[in-house]
């Protein structure tokens, strides 16, 4: 028996002194899961608590597994997808039996897993706790939240309470350290606008302070950019249940985005159900990304990765590259002039080929028109090995500087979009765009595809009324790339790569005007 003890002892001193090698000084080991959830065969009929908490237990079984698979790799954080433990679909009645009371960590302090009698309807809370606590890492979940209101709120729902989209974060010891209630829900009929912002910050003590927002978020300025620039965020938590949409907004590219933007590091979880267009999760850093996409696989997939703990010195692109920025000089003065003004037909037509009219005896590039992200660009085609194109859109002129080794048996085109984005969400946006179209005739231009040859060295840049912009680089296979070189020259924000190693799918640059939503 002595012998047995000893052998167990010695196994955990090695562990322990394994793990602190691993966690290297400056750094920090972090997991992200993307889930398959199980989900609800009827989330439109209600049920009771017993019900809701048995379809829950079958998630929370798999957190378990992954928790410790993480554990194994050294990780000392793990975040798990939004609506990874409830699912999705319910309307607010029948959501009810699934939601837990959260209690506010500011107020309370609360182990779940220790004191499991101190509040009611608080089973998942539960199960996450002590998930975090035998593992002794710091975990990010999302669940549903009730919380109870009075009538004199002019705000309570008739129903005498608040349901809310909630992340929760426990600490190495089980302890609710955090809560932050969606702000920006999609469509989620389910949920409730919390009647103020959270602002959402947690220490820990590998890499100081995290903040947390959620999904659809990410796309407005509060919380996430107030986060970054009010509070001075560098790691972010962000679970999400993400349906991709290219050519622009796919999960891992909009994520690679943000983070390359902010010059932080962002810790991604998505649910992974890619019959409904939902995959993409990742570890990303400014200078290097871990990710997952994959629309074939059925099955969930745990990312670990030992990534640099940033710090407020690291300041971000929008920062460090404010006006007039630092980088090669940029010739859009030798870019031939384009005028929307120029066209001769008609925006409405369809034809492929849109007659121009000639300008100083120069032949100008044809304009097209097409639906892309539910918006109307304008697009001129991308011809030959090598060119300057110019292209605008009410304010936005949009510039690109290109060559290639050969002409691939595809078709690209720059695209411009300035203007209110209406369609599933409302949200003003600046776009300059290279994409590849889905085939060769003009009207396939904007389509999602995924797969591409060419290689194409470019600069792309537009004078951008925003310095909220968010630099997009996907390659073939949906593999997001970083760029060469990236911020402001002369009023005009850009961006370049010389050399890809795979075909280009897109290259965008996606200014947010928050200010004009």
């Amino acid at each position: 028996m002595l012998e047995a003890c000893c052998t167990v002892f010695l196994f955990l001193f090695c562990y322990q002194v394994a793990s602190a090698e691993v966690h290297r000084e400056g750094h920090y080991v972090a997991a992200v899961y993307e889930h398959r959830s199980i989900l609800s065969p009827n989330p439109a009929i209600l049920t009771d608590r017993h019900s809701a908490l048995e379809l829950m237990s079958k998630n929370l079984y798999i957190y378990e597994e992954q928790v410790i698979a993480a554990a194994k790799q050294g990780a000392q954080i793990i975040v798990f997808p939004e609506d990874g433990i409830h699912g999705f679909n319910f309307t607010r009645e029948t959501i009810y039996p699934y939601l837990e009371f959260v209690p506010c960590p500011q107020s309370v302090k609360w182990n779940p897993c220790r004191e499991p009698h101190l509040f009611s309807d608080t089973e998942v809370l539960q199960r996450l706790s002590c998930m975090a606590l035998r593992s002794k890492m710091f975990l990010v979940a999302n669940i549903g939240a009730k919380q109870p209101c009075e009538y004199k709120d002019p705000l309570c729902p008739p129903d005498g309470r608040y349901q809310f989209n909630t992340d929760v974060v426990f600490n190495a010891n089980g302890t609710l350290v955090a809560r932050y209630r969606k702000q920006n829900l999609y469509f989620e009929y389910a949920f409730n606008t919390p009647p103020e912002v959270d602002y959402v910050l947690f220490d820990t003590p590998f890499a100081g302070k995290f903040g947390m927002f959620t999904c659809f978020d990410i796309l407005f300025y509060e919380p996430a950019v107030s986060l970054v620039k009010e509070y001075n965020v560098k790691q972010v938590v962000y679970p999400t249940a993400w349906m991709n949409q290219l050519p622009l907004l796919s999960a891992v590219e909009f994520q690679q985005a943000f983070a390359t933007a902010f010059n932080i590091n962002v810790l991604a979880a998505n649910i992974h159900h890619p019959t409904l267009g939902m995959t993409g999760s990742g570890i990303y850093t400014p200078l290097k990304s871990f990710i997952y996409h994959d629309m074939e696989s059925h099955d969930g997939k745990l990312i670990v990765a030992e990534i640099s703990v940033m710090t407020p010195e690291h300041e971000s692109h929008l920062e460090s590259n404010a006006r007039p920025g630092k980088s090669i000089e940029y010739p859009h003065n030798s870019f031939a002039s384009l005028y929307i003004d120029d066209q001769v037909c008609s925006k409405k037509e369809q034809e492929a080929h849109c007659c121009v009219a000639e300008k100083e005896d120069k032949e100008a590039p044809l304009i097209f028109y097409r639906e892309m992200m539910y918006d109307n660009f304008t697009l001129v085609p991308v011809r030959g090995t090598k060119g300057e194109l110019q292209v605008c859109a009410n304010t936005l002129c949009c510039y690109l500087s290109y060559q290639r080794p050969t002409i691939s048996d595809e078709l690209y085109a720059l695209g411009v979009f300035d203007g209110l984005h209406t369609v599933h969400g409302t949200y003003y946006v600046q776009v300059c765009a290279l994409v590849k179209c889905g085939g060769l005739s003009y009207s396939t231009c904007g389509q999602e595809v995924t797969d591409a040859t060419a290689l194409i060295d470019f600069q792309l840049g537009g004078n951008f009324s925003t310095s909220y912009i968010f630099p997009l680089l996907l390659m073939s296979g949906i593999n997001p790339d970083f760029t060469d070189h990236l911020g402001w020259k002369d009023n005009y924000y850009f961006m370049s790569k010389k050399g890809p190693s795979s075909g280009l799918v897109t290259a965008a640059l996606y200014g947010r005007r928050y200010e004009r939503d």
